[in-house]
């Protein structure tokens, strides 16, 4: 396995596909039996929230750094071997977080998970700089279009000024048939090209769908390129999956979440629950993409 289990995954323009990213890169490796943890580090703008259904004294993010509860009370299970870490939406309870303390929960997860995911937000703030420094390495997002490329930059500027290791670019929506290198892209920004994921309709309707795209259409050119990249970023063997492989019978299980015993059988959920207990259906991270990538 990689010595690398903490990923920030972060992007200098918003809508280049950094939550999605995020998402299918996490549910591949849970796919493969790794424990994983998504964690929305973007305290100001929530990006992750629609992956649980939260009531307004549900426990997230906020009031982990606010110094209120402990992260395994803002620990909600996706899926097998998979939870997420939401923010709040409230501005007050933004207003109240101590963003240091993030260390503090990074450190809690990598003890618990094998990886974990930080999808951090765009921009320039203290809350965006601290997690590209507290990941062991950093996967740049964005799509080719120049303006997106030249946020990348920033963001690797800032990664640098973090004490932060960049992993490499990963180009989003990229097409077959374009007269762009991608390789050149990557070399412009002096960083390696981590891979690319072809843009692909199925993005787009897996969203609908409220499934994430490795599960909704496994066998799809996007969603094969990001389970070749999370295999590459672990360093492990991810099988080949079908979508007979990844029926409402696999998709809808639960997996134990932080804090409880690992060895916890998982149990059958309905696909239309609604979030109780830490629990959360695929329509919810159908919201959270949505959300996230629709801010462009």
């Amino acid at each position: 396995m990689s010595h690398e289990t903490v990923y920030a995954i972060a992007s200098g323009k918003g809508g280049v596909g950094k939550t999605t990213t995020t998402v299918n890169l996490g549910t591949a490796l849970a796919q493969a039996g790794e424990r994983v943890a998504v964690v929305d580090a973007d305290l100001g703008m929530a990006n992750l929230a629609g992956f649980v259904s939260l009531s307004p004294d549900s426990t997230t993010l906020h009031d982990v750094l606010a110094g209120d509860e402990s992260i395994d009370d803002a620990t909600y299970q996706i899926a097998d071997n998979i939870v997420a870490v939401p923010s709040g939406t409230s501005l007050d309870e933004y207003a109240d977080t101590a963003p240091e303390r993030l260390r503090e929960v990074v450190s809690e997860l990598r003890a618990e998970f094998d990886y974990v995911f930080l999808d951090v937000g765009a921009g320039v703030s203290h809350e965006t700089v601290l997690p590209l420094g507290l990941a062991d390495a950093v996967v740049l997002v964005s799509t080719p279009e120049p303006a997106a490329v030249h946020d990348s930059k920033k963001t690797l500027e800032l990664t640098e000024r973090a004490g932060g290791e960049v992993a490499g670019l990963l180009l989003t929506r990229t097409r077959p048939d374009s007269d762009v290198s991608y390789e050149e892209i990557a070399s412009r920004l002096e960083t390696p090209l981590l891979g690319t994921i072809p843009d692909d309709p199925a993005a787009r309707e897996s969203v609908y769908a409220g499934t994430p795209l490795v599960v909704y259409e496994p066998d799809g050119p996007a969603a094969v390129a990001y389970r070749q990249l999370a295999a590459d970023l672990a360093g492990i063997e991810i099988a080949e999956t079908t979508s007979e492989d990844t029926g409402a019978e696999s998709s809808d299980r639960t997996a134990p979440v932080a804090g409880t015993d690992s060895d916890t059988n998982a149990t059958e959920t309905d696909s239309d629950t609604d979030g109780a207990d830490g629990e959360a259906a695929h329509d919810d991270v159908s919201s959270a993409i949505t959300e996230a990538e629709s801010d462009s």
